[in-house]
């Protein structure tokens, strides 16, 4: 029977191991140019979709700030809207005071002088 070893080239001990050398250095080098091409891949596709990511924030910012500005409009104009109410209303109160202070002058006086009193006496505490 016959070594199937034997007649391979690369085996012979007198070869030596340059032609695997070789042959495995430039299946590194393969590797090497394949993994720059894969990273290089990797790094576009990632800047691409924080590309994308970074105009879906500022249009969702944009967005919100339009958003709030009309709240904050319409919150604005509410309470513009109260406050003049208020104001109709105190202007109301106030003429309706004065009309009941002048037909009862003796008796605002003395209820002004016992609320005064009252006070004071809660103050001195």
């Amino acid at each position: 029977m016959s070594n199937p070893f034997s007649s391979s080239p690369s085996l012979d001990p007198e070869a030596g191991f340059s032609n695997q050398a070789s042959a495995v250095a430039q299946a590194a080098n393969d590797l090497r140019v394949a993994a720059g091409e894969k990273a290089r891949e990797f790094v576009q596709t990632a800047e691409s979709k924080a590309a994308a990511l970074k105009e879906k924030a500022v249009e969702k910012a944009e967005n919100f700030k339009a958003a709030a500005s009309d709240k904050a409009q319409h919150l604005k104009e509410t309470a513009s809207a109260q406050w003049n109410d208020t104001r109709v209303k105190a202007k109301e109160y106030h003429g309706t005071a004065e009309d009941y202070i002048r037909e009862n002058p003796t008796k605002s006086v003395l209820v002004a002088l016992g609320a005064g009193f009252l006070i004071g006496l809660i103050a001195r505490r």
